[in-house]
């Protein structure tokens, strides 16, 4: 999937949520490795031209895309612009994504419809326009979460999204079998949700086997690897810490 060496083109990749956090490292990495960029972005508009810039300090193109996700009509048009205006399309990651604490009995089918549209009806919308330009051998890759497979009472809507992502990535990675490869990661604590207090970050960390955050440099080698591994298609890397096996 990478360049090699004597390749007349470099793959494109269309990150979403290429602005920020986890996104932003994995765009950022795609472009060390020789892709040209799609960044995708909707309020990080900074963050985004900060990928931007740092991918075209590596050599390669970057493009900045913005669209608001949780609209019906973006997922199709954003993956008909990028092929427009790069030319094809090789890769598509699918991070944008809400995360709000929402304890059950304050959550308003407003917020629901949020967490949804963009954790879940976006990604598959985008991977259904995609298939139609993917080469043989494309990849997508789902960033869903390890709240796909705990009880999180307090994200309940979130963690419903992210178990729906994985089994997206499952029908998909079936459907599109065998020309595009369909897989996710599910990262555990890599970025602490924004707002939380120290002690709870703290005891986060020591209840975690391997007893450290993880980093998005975690969740991006995750990633490259799924990139890069021509027999593997329909699977969820968990990259957690080894809290799903805590128990």
């Amino acid at each position: 999937m990478f360049p090699r060496a004597g390749a007349p083109d470099r793959p494109v990749a269309l990150v979403t949520g290429a602005g920020r956090r986890v996104g932003q490292a994995i765009a950022r990495a795609l472009a060390l490795r020789g892709c040209d960029l799609a960044v995708h972005y909707h309020a990080s508009a900074e963050g985004a031209a900060q990928t931007a810039a740092g991918a075209r300090g590596a050599g390669v193109r970057a493009e900045l895309f913005a669209e608001d996700l949780t609209r019906a009509d973006a997922p199709e048009r954003l993956v008909e612009r990028v092929v427009q205006v790069l030319g094809r399309l090789d890769v598509v990651v699918n991070s944008a994504a809400v995360m709000l604490r929402m304890p059950v009995g304050e959550v308003t089918p407003e917020q629901w419809d949020v967490v949804m549209d963009l954790n879940l009806r976006a990604p598959f919308f985008i991977s259904q326009a995609a298939a139609r330009h993917l080469p043989d051998g494309g990849v997508i890759v789902n960033i869903a979460d390890l709240s796909a497979f705990e009880s999180w009472p307090g994200y309940l809507p979130h963690a419903a999204s992210k178990a729906g992502l994985v089994h997206l990535t499952r029908g998909l990675a079936r459907a599109l079998a065998p020309r595009v490869r369909v897989n996710a990661v599910a990262p555990g604590t890599v970025l602490l949700p924004e707002g939380w207090d120290p002690t709870s970050a703290e005891r986060l960390r020591k209840t975690t086997p391997l007893e450290r955050w993880g980093t998005p440099d975690d969740v991006v080698h995750a990633v490259l690897y799924l990139l890069d591994a021509p027999y593997v298609t329909g699977q969820t890397i968990v990259v957690d810490g080894g809290r799903s096996v805590r128990k």
